[in-house]
């Protein structure tokens, strides 16, 4: 069993890597096969679909077939995907395989998951469930310098294969080592059973917007806020950038001892979030203060918004054994599929109030993820603590 919680965690780090990857990859596919930005951003975007689209039916298979065959076949999928981005001669072969790894990355950490919650004691579900999520983190972190570094020793498609047989050997490995849970007779059930128990339904308000706000930023908009408004290059946006995804690996460890010392999930994530939206606001206000500002409330937005594995743990309390795959990848679907939505809102926030003062765009992107986390905290106070 620790052989195989051991290569899912692996697999999670890859996946945690294909969803930051791109941005480091995208002046060489710009200059060698001519994919515009746009071309690009529709490309990332495919790996944000494709892996929510997977989640519905995948915690189905959880529950059906269990997590190794489940995790093992779709990361092949994620290899062949790998392998086409290698190949790539169009914009268009490099968004067919950014899909393809997102359905393949779509299942680990839900796996994972289901693992967790089948095999061990719902005590520490939460704090192995943020655990998990810190340490993929890692995979966030190698996609930046260490890719650099790999695509100018050895060039970008040769990096490329080489990362397609990693991912190959990892879906083999989670064939041979990944074991399942055994089985709980009668896996009848839908979401609709899930739905049908209104305790989640402020639970899912919350999954919806804990994570948009990092996601966000981190992924798009810290780039081109320290550039436009304080002038940074691609080093110094770098570093912010790496400061602020360092503070999300220290939160999501920090997350599950404190519900065990507050004895309550609702009251840590509550405060958590609540001081995450002091840091948005604070960017919204400031937006024009000295960089340094900008980079001390984003390393308090990843250290305190990093509630994610935490905020799953509070659903997982409501599932029933035999639709504990359902309930997983429905927080989970609930927690991804919001941040595609955003980037589209908060791209046309930027186009809109382009050509005005520098900050203006993007200190109305602050207060929107500010808002949107203040109604989904505000909708969370109705939910049910449970702490197992």
């Amino acid at each position: 069993m620790r052989a195989g919680i051991a290569v899912l965690l692996l697999a999670y780090v890859l996946s945690q890597f294909y969803r930051a990857f791109l941005a480091v990859l995208a002046p060489v596919l710009q200059a060698e096969i001519g994919a515009s930005p746009a071309d690009l951003a529709a490309a990332s975007g495919l790996w944000f679909l494709t892996f929510a689209a997977m989640q519905l039916p995948i915690g189905a298979a959880l529950d059906r077939l269990g997590p190794r065959l489940t995790s093992a076949t779709l990361f092949g999928v994620g290899a062949v995907g790998v392998a086409m981005l290698a190949m790539a001669g169009s914009a268009l072969a490099v968004q067919i395989a950014m899909g393809l790894i997102g359905v393949g990355c779509a299942p680990v950490l839900m796996a994972t998951y289901y693992i967790f919650a089948r095999q061990f004691s719902p005590t520490v579900f939460g704090t192995m469930a943020a655990a998990t999520i810190g340490f993929a983190s890692l995979g966030n972190i190698a996609s930046s310098l260490p890719l650099s570094a790999a695509i100018e020793a050895f060039g970008w498609r040769q990096t490329m294969w080489g990362m397609a047989g990693v991912t190959a050997l990892t879906a083999v490995a989670l064939a041979v080592l990944v074991r399942d849970p055994p089985p709980v007779g009668d896996a009848r059930g839908s979401v609709i059973d899930i739905l049908r128990n209104r305790a989640i339904w402020p639970i899912l308000a919350m999954m919806a917007v804990c994570y948009a706000p990092q996601a966000g930023l981190r992924g798009l908009w810290v780039g081109p806020y320290f550039a436009e408004v304080h002038g940074y290059d691609a080093r110094a946006i770098g570093q912010v950038s790496l400061w602020f995804g360092l503070a999300m690996v220290a939160g999501n460890f920090a997350y599950g001892p404190m519900e065990r010392l507050f004895q309550s999930r609702k009251r840590v994530i509550l405060g958590g979030n609540a001081l995450a939206v002091v840091c948005l606001l604070g960017l919204w206000l400031f937006a024009a203060a000295p960089p340094w500002v900008a980079t001390v409330l984003l390393v308090g937005l990843g250290l305190f918004g990093a509630s994610f594995g935490i905020v799953i743990a509070h659903g997982r309390a409501f599932f029933p054994a035999h639709l504990m795959g359902r309930g997983v990848t429905l927080l989970n679907l609930f927690g991804i599929l919001p941040i595609g939505i955003a980037q589209l809102i908060t791209g046309r926030i930027h186009a809109g109030m382009a050509g005005g003062a520098p900050e203006a765009p993007h200190a109305a992107i602050f207060l929107f993820f500010a808002l949107t986390t203040s109604v989904g905290l505000a909708i969370y106070l109705l939910s049910q603590d449970r702490t197992d």
